[in-house]
């Protein structure tokens, strides 16, 4: 049935001379067709970059009954196109009329801005985000030459050209995610600013944010829509962060009748807000509860509730607010309140009055972070088994970097249906899911079984794909057991870290892992190092010299040896172990891996290192590529 909210888009020459071309390229033995292994590259080349798991989807739509779709016409790729091409066009018209005093659309700012495509951008996000960024980083000495910036937040896409601001926004959100050593901070170049720029996207993809669609290049040419996006995940993830037993013990006052505290743990970041607030507006006698970020609070009655019961009682936060009737006078009004306990973030007026979902969860996140205003637990928390180990941080980063959907939040309970799992797979061996077999919805009757019946696929796939899974079932993943989930899921990892590897090196055979300490050992021996391993355990790489001493090889001068220190103190080890990684992503290198992981020698880890350093040596023209 033809979606006849969908707004047309026309076809002109030149988007048939592009498709022409990008389907030439990738056209086997010129037989006409396109395989659909080949769907991903082809739609890269026209500028759409779909995870690979969407443009699975896309074959999968196209298939009726059990007819597989391995090949595809011209016809067929150019339907594909016109259906990509519909739907952004219509998202930016929907965008538009719905809110179009809040919207600047712009023009030119994609690859195919030549074609019409146009990108809309929320003022007041650029407004917000640069409010933020000016009452955090104000104070930087490194950033006197670009803050604060101007209050309407015109200038923010120029202020992160040179990727020096990026680079502190990431470790304002995630302290010690980048050595400021590694940052190019004087004299800066085309080049120097290029690679800023890499090591900020490198390290936003290592802390959980999806950068798929996102370059270096792009980022130079300071694309509004693409930074504020990145923006928002890095501020995001460092709003959230806080919100855990870790940093507010007090989180179990928030555990309702029935529940363990594992059960509030679970729920997404934003589902614990709503209940922070809730809990705080039946303390404060308040019948009203919330249950969204948008139409709620669009009459400033919660947040005024909520305020007086979180302030310090010496702050003098009132209730006038109530007293106005006019919703943006009185969300003035409520926004001073928050003032007087420092916590007047992200909104104006009009942010409240217009329920904008993404600056008033900021607003609620900010406000807790700074007044949870919640009991201290009589006894102390066991939070061992409560709170994120670094393993599964770690890897729930890497799910989140890959663009899956929906976000991880807590690595079982939002892996226990599968899907997320099918995503993993699809992108490893794109092909390998039969979408047929997949539950995508879950009935309330049958809900149990329907996800019990993918996590057996899950395990199946695994085994097709020779994991080691003895033991493993798929009650064990749905049921969350963690030993055994995070054993298929480093498995993942390591099959996508060295399927990426393999088709880099183009060698016609998998990658192994004796290969990559062979290539190891003799691209240092080439480069004249005196650093080797003998595997992945080897006890000199807590030095993290032979990781510092392989980048050097890869990408000479790279390194400032004078930043180096001997290792002998444990805390020496640690600041080489920090300065590698940095200096791995600044080359380039999407590494995963804490500096934990080298000091203490963690094969997995220790080998995705090595890994991803080798894949960065096979990609060539890393520096500035020609765009003109």
């Amino acid at each position: 049935m033809a979606n006849h909210n969908r707004r047309s888009f026309i076809l002109t020459n030149e988007h048939l001379e592009d498709l022409c071309s990008a389907f030439n390229t990738l056209n086997r033995d010129g037989k006409g067709y396109l395989d659909a292994s080949s769907l991903k590259d082809a739609l890269d080349i026209v500028g759409f970059k779909l995870p690979q798991w969407q443009v699975r989807q896309l074959i999968d739509d196209m298939e009726r009954g059990n007819c597989k779709k391995t090949q595809l016409s011209f016809d067929e790729f150019q339907k594909i196109y016109s259906d990509l091409k519909s739907r952004e066009v219509t998202n930016v018209f929907k965008t538009a009329v719905s809110k179009r005093e809040n919207l600047q659309t712009l023009g030119g700012m994609s690859e195919a801005s030549s074609e019409g495509t146009t990108h809309s951008v929320r003022h007041e996000e650029q407004v917000a985000f640069s409010d933020w960024i000016n009452s955090n980083l104000g104070r930087d000495p490194d950033l006197k030459h670009l803050l604060p910036i101007d209050s309407d937040g015109k200038t923010l896409y120029d202020k992160v050209k040179d990727g020096i601001l990026l680079c502190k926004i990431i470790n304002h959100s995630c302290p010690d995610t980048i050595d400021e050593r590694a940052i190019n901070k004087k004299n800066l170049t085309v080049y120097t600013k290029h690679e800023n720029l890499t090591l900020a996207l490198n390290s936003a993809q290592a802390i959980g944010c999806n950068v798929i669609n996102i370059d270096a290049h792009d980022l130079a040419k300071g694309k509004p829509h693409l930074v504020l996006g990145l923006l928002w995940q890095i501020i995001r993830i460092g709003l959230f962060n806080q919100i855990s037993l870790e940093h507010c013990p007090g989180l179990v006052q928030l555990v309702n009748s029935g529940e363990e505290m594992s059960d509030l743990m679970k729920l997404s970041p934003e589902s614990i807000l709503l209940r922070w607030v809730n809990y705080h507006l039946e303390r404060a006698g308040i019948n009203r509860r919330i249950s969204n970020f948008t139409s709620d609070i669009k009459d400033s009655e919660i947040y005024t509730y909520l305020l007086k019961q979180i302030a310090p009682i010496d702050a003098g936060v009132t209730m006038e607010a109530l007293m106005k009737s006019d919703l943006l006078e009185r969300a003035e009004i409520m926004l001073k309140q928050a003032d007087k306990i420092g916590c007047r973030s992200f909104l104006t007026p009009n942010d409240v009055a217009d329920g904008v979902y993404k600056l008033n969860v900021a607003f609620v996140a900010n406000l807790f972070n700074n007044h949870p205003a919640l009991d201290q637990p009589d006894e102390p928390l066991e939070i061992i088994n409560l709170e994120e180990t670094r393993e599964e941080k770690t890897y729930r980063n890497w799910m989140n970097s890959m663009g899956v959907s929906p976000y991880v939040n807590w690595l079982y309970s939002d892996l226990a249906d599968g899907l997320i799992i099918f995503q993993l797979f699809d992108t490893i061996k794109p092909g390998i899911v039969d979408w047929n077999r997949v539950h995508k919805t879950f009935s309330k009757l049958k809900g149990f079984m329907e996800k019990l019946e993918n996590c057996n696929y899950a395990v199946m796939l695994g085994k097709e794909l020779k994991f080691s899974l003895v033991g493993i079932a798929g009650n064990d993943i749905s049921e969350g057991n963690p030993t055994l989930t995070l054993a298929l899921v480093w498995q993942l990892m390591r099959a996508y870290t060295l399927t990426i590897l393999t088709q880099l090196a183009n060698s016609g055979h998998p990658v192994v892992e004796k290969e990559i300490v062979e290539w190891v050992n003799n691209k240092l021996k080439e480069a004249g190092k005196d650093t080797s391993i003998r595997s992945f355990q080897d006890s000199s790489i807590s030095t993290a010299l032979p990781v510092i001493d392989l980048i050097d090889a890869i990408q000479p001068g790279s390194i400032n040896y004078s930043q180096v220190l001997s290792a002998g103190k444990p805390e020496d080890k640690m600041a080489n172990a920090k300065y590698a990684i940095s200096m791995a992503r600044k080359i380039g290198a999407r590494i995963y891996a804490l500096p934990e992981d080298i000091t203490e020698v963690k094969q997995k880890m220790v080998m995705t290192v090595f890994a991803c350093l080798m894949a960065r040596d096979y990609i060539p023209n890393m520096g500035v590529k020609n765009d003109q």
